[in-house]
């Protein structure tokens, strides 16, 4: 048991004796008042750790809101890209049904030998038409309005006194909107 402590005690004087060698008088007074700014410093943590836990909860709290709004708009995103899909799940539909469209109108336009052919002829087209309007399809009204490159594709300019200029005098092919958004301008001519 005795040599235990004899190992201890040469061990604990040697980190002591490397630390500080024996000083003055002045020299004490000096080391003294940083030992007091030693002290001091810990009790600053002391009231920083206090404070900080407060923060953390802040941060909590702001982190959770900022959650929630994130949530919330995820949801709303979503919702309008779900009814987006169904508003314009028919377009490339829509769009090549146009044409069966088109040819319907231009076989209507050459009169046939047959009044009751013609007659069929505009029943189906009508009905065709009226199917389409129940899917969000509207047809853009061109003629003798004021050209809008939004809804209307310029494919000529022509001389008229019948209009004024920059509106629509001729309608070379029809245009339409599903559920608002345009899937084909109208091609016009436009007065100069």
């Amino acid at each position: 048991m005795t040599s235990k402590p004899k190992e201890e005690q040469p061990a604990a004087k040697e980190p002591a004796e490397a630390e500080e060698p024996v000083p003055d008088q002045e020299e004490t007074e000096q080391p003294a008042e940083p030992e007091k700014n030693a002290e001091e410093e810990p009790a600053e943590p002391e009231k920083s750790t206090e404070e900080e836990p407060a923060e953390p909860e802040e941060d909590e709290e702001t982190k959770y809101l900022r959650l929630m709004a994130d949530f919330q708009n995820y949801k709303k995103r979503a919702e309008k890209e779900k009814s987006n899909v169904y508003a314009y799940a028919n377009e490339k539909l829509a769009t090549e049904l146009l044409t069966v469209l088109d040819n319907f109108e231009r076989a209507l336009e050459h009169e046939g030998e047959d009044a009751g052919f013609q007659t069929g002829m505009e029943l189906i087209i009508k009905q065709f038409f009226e199917v389409l309007e129940k899917s969000g399809l509207a047809e853009i009204h061109a003629l003798g309005e004021d050209f809008d490159p939004n809804f209307h594709h310029a494919v000529m300019n022509e001389e008229t006194g019948e209009y004024e200029s920059g509106k629509v005098c001729g309608v070379m092919q029809k245009g339409y909107t599903l559920n608002g958004k345009v899937i084909r301008p109208a091609m016009v001519k436009v007065a100069n």
